[in-house]
């Protein structure tokens, strides 16, 4: 499928609805977030003034960003308390297995250029994250934006280990670890766009829109 902003093939929502349930079987609770990180990726883009291609780009990576947590144990995703070293580990390879699991599709250009956002959505600003500390703008772009809206969306939502956070809390939290964690740029955009975007009217060809809507 051909369009003004690049060439998605016409495959790629079938291709996502099919991962994705076998993402919502396996774990129900990373498929709702996964879906909530792709929606929130593809309006940080808007926002930050990315063409319509780049704003997909940012969707679908952000809709894969955790889908290599169908090979970490529930054990460990769903521990009540912290993570030993060990565990800590093997959760880390979620973003290196994620990749894995889109690499086969990226025979077509579109799903090539997911990579490196996938891969790269827990790399610090400092250079201080992971798998392979990147620093600065060496980062990629979607992997930099994915990271502000995790990071949110982790925080916000009942975990195992905690009850979500309130927005005013995650809002000083983003700020607090803005330069350092997250792009400056990018959590500024964040913080005075995301307050507006519960109250826009549902968009019903997005990605986010039909996978829900299949599943």
């Amino acid at each position: 499928m051909s369009s003004s902003w690049g060439d998605i093939p016409s495959w790629a929502y079938q291709a996502a609805q099919s991962l994705m349930q076998t993402l919502k079987i396996v774990d129900p609770m990373t498929y709702d977030h996964c879906c909530r990180v792709g929606e929130m990726s593809r309006k940080l883009a808007r926002d930050s003034g990315l063409n319509e291609y780049q704003q997909k780009l940012a969707e679908f990576a952000g809709l894969f960003h955790d889908i290599g947590k169908i090979g970490i144990p529930q054990s460990i995703i769903t521990k009540p308390g912290k993570l030993d070293p060990n565990e800590i580990a093997i959760m880390r390879d979620h973003s290196v297995m994620s990749e894995e699991i889109i690499k086969p599709l990226s025979y077509h250009s579109f799903f090539k250029e997911l990579l490196p956002g996938i891969r790269g959505h827990h790399e610090r600003m400092d250079g201080t994250g992971y798998p392979d500390k990147k620093n600065g703008d060496d980062i990629p772009l979607v992997a930099r934006i994915i990271l502000v809206v995790d990071t949110y969306d982790a925080m916000t939502n009942n975990r195992a280990y905690r009850k979500g956070l309130s927005d005013e809390v995650c809002y000083a939290e983003l700020k607090r670890c803005s330069g350092t964690q997250f792009d400056s740029q990018l959590t500024e955009i964040f913080l005075q766009a995301h307050k507006t975007w519960n109250a826009q009217p549902v968009e019903q060809e997005t990605l986010h829109y039909l996978i829900k809507k299949v599943a």
